[in-house]
């Protein structure tokens, strides 16, 4: 019986980076130094530039990802159902487009999230005593909040992108193989596909909204 464990490695890699923080933790904790276990210092510290570049990585990976997941379902069925109903390559090339868009959504919000990142100072006073404009720590509070907002969008439209492919890969594939039996079916199915693939759109909208308010550093 193939499992994820013998088909890709998943649950060894996971594993091995679990025990391998483990191991840190321990480690830390045995020689005195337990106290650099600290999440809120880690998330407080951290540039934020970091996590707007990770929600770029993660935005435009996932949604490559699903693109080539759901081109390599429906091209598949289009190829071998087309052996027996030539007819049909032309007309179900509009599902490879449907998942070549997927992979557009990720790149559209990579160049949103890249035009956010400005000039940031750190290490600085506060400027000023009120609580609007008073703070503790080494970045400004909306830098940090421009940062987690790009992280938020990016697995907001990552994660969307990823799912649309697939689902119209998988609904693209059914459709070739529905058309090569009977013509009449493909408009049937092209309606189901085109609600799969406004579902990456819904997470486009998601994630401009999320990054909206989201003015990382200063402009020069």
């Amino acid at each position: 019986m193939r499992t994820c464990y013998g088909c890709c490695g998943t649950y060894m890699y996971f594993s091995f980076l679990f025990w391998l923080y483990i191991t840190i933790a321990i480690i830390l904790v045995i020689t005195g130094n337990g106290y650099r276990i600290n999440i809120g210092t880690f998330l407080a510290e951290t540039h934020p530039y970091m996590w707007g570049v990770l929600g770029i990585a993660i935005a435009i990976s996932f949604s490559v990802v699903g693109a080539a997941w759901g081109i390599f379902l429906t091209g598949s069925s289009i190829l071998g159902a087309g052996v027996n109903a030539p007819r049909i390559k032309t007309k179900n090339l509009i599902s490879i487009i449907f998942c070549e868009a997927v992979a557009i959504y990720g790149i559209i919000m990579a160049i949103v999230f890249a035009s956010d990142f400005k000039v940031m100072e750190f290490g600085m006073r506060a400027k000023g005593v009120t609580l609007a404009t008073s703070y503790e720590g080494t970045f400004a509070p909306e830098d940090i909040f421009a940062g987690y907002s790009m992280l938020g969008a990016g697995l907001t439209v990552g994660i969307s992108n990823l799912a649309c492919g697939i689902c119209v890969g998988i609904v693209g594939a059914g459709a070739a193989c529905a058309d090569a039996q009977d013509a009449n079916l493909f408009v049937k199915i092209l309606i189901v596909e085109i609600f799969g693939s406004a579902i990456g759109l819904f997470g486009l909208i998601i994630g401009i909204i999320q990054v909206e308010r989201a003015k990382m550093g200063t402009v020069l």
